[in-house]
């Protein structure tokens, strides 16, 4: 894909990202058809944000995940610092076309892991890792029909990325866990005071956090980005995302990782 169509695409993306507006799908003859286009288009798109760049995020870390929204396999995005919203802040569900929460492991980094030409070990993307938070995530798509929109073009609207919210660092310990068993518990309270809840894990998370987040420093290396100390990376959802409506206030227990809530503005 060339630059300029990378830019009409981000163009495209940033505007309807704004104004809240769904957006129809790219016009056939400058569809992205290949992940390095879709990414190409994102990269242009942080450029028009103008934000920092504070994180990344993975969407499709589950199977079912993946067949809902039509792609292969994961996606990478970026979150942007004007993004995340501070605890105790209302989210507002304007313009919101997915409208679900989505509990998260997020991982913070101590130092760089520089683009090269072999794969990151595991171990290695561990060691590079200061923290890890608890986080909750609100998707959306700028797409009307994102479910058909494609994986490429999917990539170009930054892999869904909306609103974040960061909780507290989890204690040391997390790092002896077994994330991939660690039990997460939501809870969805409606304005009435009614409630449901959901149940997941962290295996929920291409099995586990730590091989998404593993995926993820590999997939920016073949891009030539790499990973830089103070950026995080938010895995994925625990579990099914968990369905929110204006007025509803999302609680997660995290267990000995902690634990979160987000208000929805009613």
């Amino acid at each position: 894909m060339g630059n300029d169509n990378a830019s009409t695409l981000a163009q495209q993306v940033w505007e309807h990202w704004q104004s809240g507006q769904a957006m129809p799908h790219f016009a056939a003859l400058m569809r992205p058809t290949t992940r390095e286009a879709g990414y190409a288009a994102q990269a242009a798109l942080a450029g028009l944000v103008g934000a920092q760049l504070a994180g990344w995020k993975i969407a499709a870390t589950s199977e079912a995940g993946q067949k809902h929204i039509g792609v292969s396999g994961p996606l990478a995005g970026r979150i942007f610092a004007d993004r995340i919203k501070p605890l105790g802040a209302a989210i507002s569900l304007a313009g919101n076309r997915m409208c679900v929460a989505e509990p998260e492991m997020t991982f913070q980094f101590a130092r760089d892991l520089p683009p090269r030409t072999a794969p990151y070990t595991a171990a290695e993307v561990m060691d590079a890792v200061a923290d890890l938070y608890i986080a909750v995530e609100v998707p959306n798509s700028r797409f009307a029909d994102f479910v058909h929109a494609g994986e490429a073009s999917l990539i170009a609207d930054n892999a869904c990325a909306h609103e974040y919210v960061k909780g507290a660092a989890a204690p040391a310990a997390w790092r002896t866990l077994d994330l991939a068993a660690h039990a997460v518990t939501a809870a969805v309270v409606r304005g009435d005071g009614q409630a449901w809840h959901r149940a997941g894990s962290g295996a929920a998370v291409l099995g586990d956090p730590r091989v998404a987040l593993t995926w993820l420093v590999n997939e920016l290396r073949v891009l030539g980005l790499g990973t830089q100390a103070g950026l995080f990376v938010t895995t994925g959802t625990c579990m099914q995302p968990l369905e929110v409506t204006p007025g509803d206030t999302v609680e997660v227990d995290f267990g000995v990782l902690g634990r979160l809530s987000v208000d929805f503005e009613a």
